[in-house]
């Protein structure tokens, strides 16, 4: 898989100036978008908010180093990490892998064999990434700004609060979510909730569906999400994302 370099944000983290200036020159130059920074005191902030994939750390840095921002780097992100280091540094980088960094090279480097270990281990991170999200969205219906977690039993709002749904609520609202904008009949979301048998006069579902409508705050006389279809069952008009 090739990632798309334009959309690949590299952060280059040196404090000598003509190393940083050459880093990010090069891959400018190679079609990254490049960042560059001369300390590492906001760098927790900045992959986060800035959406950063790979970042090129200079292990000696003034104010906090490069092991320490490695560690705490890797307790909170899965950013790609390259230790830039000099060739005295050889326990320094042995502890820069084992608390967490990628790879490393050393000063004076060959910008090509930095630029293939780059490349390579953005594959990785951009596989890892597509992965992770994978299996997020794995069992996840979202809808309306709703999220529900077929995993868990949980359902999440717009606002962040969660909570997490009875069996009975929670098959109600999967099968309905699952089948937006299909009329289901009251037997087949019987068959849905219930693993018995059940008779003709059973009210579970419209008891449930009340319950469904508050946790969602549907209006009971004017609901928009799960609609009454008289005669027939009930609709989700709500659009899955």
């Amino acid at each position: 898989m090739q990632t798309d370099r334009k959309d690949t944000t590299i952060l280059i983290v040196e404090d000598e100036a003509a190393s940083r200036a050459l880093l990010v020159s090069y891959f400018t130059n190679e079609g990254y978008h490049v960042l560059e920074t001369e300390q590492a005191e906001d760098l927790l902030r900045r992959v986060r908010e800035e959406r950063i994939d790979l970042i090129l750390l200079d292990i000696n840095l003034p104010g906090k180093d490069g092991l320490t921002v490695t560690r705490e780097l890797r307790a909170e992100s899965k950013v790609g990490i390259i230790l830039v280091t000099s060739k005295g540094d050889e326990i320094d980088r042995i502890v820069g892998l084992e608390l967490g960094a990628d790879d490393y090279v050393t000063k004076p480097f060959n910008p090509r064999e930095l630029l293939v270990r780059a490349k390579n281990l953005l594959l990785r991170v951009h596989d890892s990434q597509q992965l992770n999200s994978a299996q997020t969205d794995a069992g996840i219906l979202r809808f309306e700004g709703w999220q529900l977690d077929c995993n868990r039993r949980l359902l999440r709002g717009p606002d962040n609060t969660a909570e997490r749904l009875p069996e009975g609520e929670f098959k109600l609202l999967q099968a309905l979510v699952s089948r937006a904008g299909i009329v289901l009949s009251r037997d087949q979301l019987l068959d849905a909730i219930r693993d018995r048998e059940w008779t003709p006069n059973d009210r579970s579902v419209d008891v449930l569906i009340g319950r469904l409508r508050r946790k969602l705050k549907d209006d009971p006389a004017k609901p928009t999400l799960i609609l009454t279809a008289h005669g027939a069952g009930y609709l989700f008009a709500g659009k899955p994302d």
